[in-house]
């Protein structure tokens, strides 16, 4: 009895300074944290204001969805100069270049006059958002009291909260003016500008500096190029969602950011709570599996909802939230271990090949829709998953965690 005592009091006394540690952070960590806050932030921002910038600028939904497509190209191309430039200038001057470049480019983009020029202020801020997030775990992990778990579950709970809080954001100030939130969005990475320059110590380079073909190169690993290859085809599935259902909604700002407030909530929970418990219970592989087929689902209903049922479609949104929030983190999670190469560089040809299901989703999703109706792009959506499927399903005996 007394043996059981003893294990019951050191297992509340580790799982208190476990909590302790996770707290006890020094100010350079929490001041990356948030700036992460608001960069996640930038994914889902424009979503509640999209219809109001094509009304504004008369373009069509196909123009607007560029918005999307701009950011994410250059990110996902950015993402194979990132750790290029870290490993040369250190990780404290790659923030603070990104968080420049958005500042500058999101400032552009609230005084853009025409649909052309802020596609290509996106753009710009795509490359700030790839330099800043590509470094921020790292510089996390480098600083962070508790050990690289802590720190990771710091960022992810950074991830989680900047995508839901986005269309809250893009919704609260958009409502009152559209150009608002990217002035917003601005002020807000100034400000993080700021205390990073103060805040956050120098870093130091890395003793082998990272070259331009590595992260190229980590994708000859089988393992890699499946869970890459699985995930491009998810990140059509997961941004046909986030952009082009805005315009199928018929609400106003408040109402879109409203739904996927809601649906970034879900996102952000399934993502830190939910998946440590179905990886013990299932397995990783097992896990993406079955959710990806609860994606391909959900899909098909939002299919066959567009056009003729508003509500089924919201409760779908919000559905399906909680389904990306497990997939975002456990492809991130193979992405990190199926290889024997680097972190930062598997982790840079992963996000290079994911990002561009992110670029493709919007523009081909808004051309289905204009073209064969709203249902379309949901279809086709749903097929791409199904694809994502096979490719696990056929790597399968390469998608195991080395380290």
């Amino acid at each position: 009895m007394s043996v059981e005592h003893s294990s019951l009091q050191e297992a509340e006394e580790t799982l208190h300074e476990e909590k302790v540690s996770m707290l006890r952070q020094p100010v350079a960590v929490w001041a990356t944290a948030i700036a992460a806050v608001f960069a996640f932030m930038g994914i889902g921002l424009v979503d509640p204001i999209l219809p109001a910038i094509a009304k504004n600028l008369q373009a069509s939904t196909s123009e607007v969805s560029l918005l999307f497509t701009s950011y994410f190209l250059v990110t996902a191309i950015a993402m194979l100069i990132t750790g290029w430039v870290s490993s040369r200038i250190g990780g404290k001057k790659t923030l603070l270049i990104g968080l420049g470049l958005i500042v500058i480019f999101a400032s552009l983009a609230g005084l853009s006059g025409s649909v052309s020029q802020l596609v290509g202020f996106r753009a710009g801020w795509g490359l700030g958002n790839a330099l800043f997030v590509a470094t921020a775990l790292a510089v996390i992990v480098g600083v962070a009291s508790g050990g690289t778990a802590t720190a990771i579950i710091l960022y992810e709970a950074a991830l989680g909260l900047g995508i839901s809080l986005g269309p809250l954001l893009g919704a609260l100030l958009g409502g009152w003016q559209w150009r608002a939130p990217f002035f917003g969005t601005a002020t807000a990475m100034a400000i993080s500008f700021i205390a990073l320059m103060v805040l956050l110590p120098k870093m130091p380079r890395p003793a082998v500096k990272t070259r331009l073909r590595d992260p190229l190169l980590a994708l000859g690993h089988k393992g890699l190029r499946f869970t890459a290859g699985s995930a491009l085809f998810y990140n059509y599935g997961f941004f046909t969602i986030l952009a082009f259902t805005p315009f199928i909604l018929g609400m106003d700002a408040y109402g879109i950011g409203a739904v996927f407030f809601g649906w970034g909530i879900c996102l952000a929970i399934t993502s830190v709570f939910l998946v440590p418990v179905l990886q013990r219970r299932f397995g990783t592989v097992n896990v993406v599996i079955a959710t990806l087929i609860g994606l391909a689902i959900v899909l098909a209903l939002m299919g066959l909802a567009a056009g003729h049922s508003v509500p089924l479609v919201v409760v779908m949104v919000v559905l399906s939230g909680a389904l990306l929030g497990v997939n975002n983190t456990l492809y991130t999670e193979l992405a990190m271990g199926v290889s024997d190469a680097p972190r930062p560089v598997a982790s840079a040809g992963y996000n290079f090949v994911r990002w561009m299901g992110g670029a493709l989703a919007p523009f081909i999703a808004a051309q289905l829709g204009e073209h064969f109706g709203e249902q379309v792009p949901f279809f086709a959506a749903g097929v791409a998953i199904v694809i994502g499927i096979g490719v696990v399903v056929m790597g399968r005996k390469h998608l195991t965690v080395s380290h």
